[in-house]
């Protein structure tokens, strides 16, 4: 019912601002809070940032605040994420998750639709 597609990644150097885009189908696109994950190889996947439905809300992790913006387009179905300031530790495959209910926007059992990821590498 819902799809969602990553683009925007590439290979950049640290200090650098990449910004990368998730375009969702359907129609109730405002009904899904929206999320960021992210995975490293070798390491799991980590919870970056999240926004709620209206894009009132958000959320990061205490890794990445102050560096990493997500917004939302509901007018356009998609979310992206402005990334700062970037690290060599901010190397990974970026998620795009959608979810119709959220509890903590940080654990990804909550969200129930994914992306296959856009490639991020941050070199020094």
């Amino acid at each position: 019912q819902m799809q969602l597609v990553e683009s925007g990644g590439g290979v950049v150097q640290a200090g650098d601002s990449l910004r990368v885009s998730c375009a969702a189908s359907g129609r109730t696109f405002n009904r899904y809070a929206m999320g960021w994950f992210r995975q490293a190889l070798g390491k799991e996947r980590e919870f970056v940032a999240a926004v709620s439905r209206s894009g009132d809300s958000t959320y990061y992790a205490d890794s990445v605040k102050g560096r990493i913006t997500i917004s939302r387009d509901n007018a356009k179905n998609t979310v992206d994420l402005q990334m700062n300031n970037l690290k060599t530790e901010d190397t990974g495959v970026y998620y795009c998750a959608a979810s119709a209910r959220l509890m903590t926007f940080t654990l990804d059992e909550e969200y129930g639709y994914w992306g296959q990821g856009t490639q991020v590498t941050v070199s020094s």
